[in-house]
């Protein structure tokens, strides 16, 4: 008898205690809180699209009454992307550059822009939250692994946000 409880005592302690662990946060009803009204944020990911992997750095500037504008860089500083949102959620791509396409920017990188800035404006918004700086966004056909690095509170220039300079809906 007190063999067989020092073997089921031994196999309870080998197995470990199992707690459970509550699921990543699934939506942005808390990530455009992490933000300032009015910043310059930037950001590091890893954009995985067909199991290709790709380096980015993006620059957000973020205006309470103005709206969003992203810059994405490589590696290397060439720009790949440049989209603004509206407050309205009117879409403006700026550039596209290969890899990138414009529909592609539009639909996308706008739509990720916004699930992670503007509290749930997006409403497919598949965001996992890992940390208040780590967030995953997992879309059919990509992965976006980012990084939140570098956060400037302070108004941004009202140029950043006029959409004549080149801009295409």
């Amino acid at each position: 008898m007190h063999r067989n409880f020092f073997i089921l005592l031994l196999a309870l302690l080998a197995a470990g205690c199992a707690t459970p662990q509550p699921p990543p946060e699934t939506n942005s009803f808390r990530t455009a809180q992490l933000f300032p009204a009015e910043a310059l944020v930037t950001q590091r990911g890893v954009l995985t699209v067909h199991g290709r992997q790709f380096t980015l750095n993006g620059y957000v500037a973020k205006s309470e009454t103005r709206g969003l504008r992203l810059i994405v860089t490589e590696t290397f500083g060439g720009v790949l992307a440049d989209v603004l949102v509206k407050p309205g959620g009117e879409t403006f791509v700026l550039k596209a550059s290969p890899p990138f396409r414009p529909a592609w920017v539009k639909n996308y990188i706008a739509a990720d822009l916004k699930c992670i800035f503007e509290d749930g404006a997006e409403t497919d918004c598949p965001l996992q939250m890992l940390s208040d700086t780590h967030f995953v966004i997992e879309r059919r056909g990509y992965k976006l692994d980012l990084r939140t690095v570098e956060m400037q509170a302070g108004l941004q220039p009202a140029a950043m946000f006029d959409e004549t300079h080149g801009g295409k809906r």
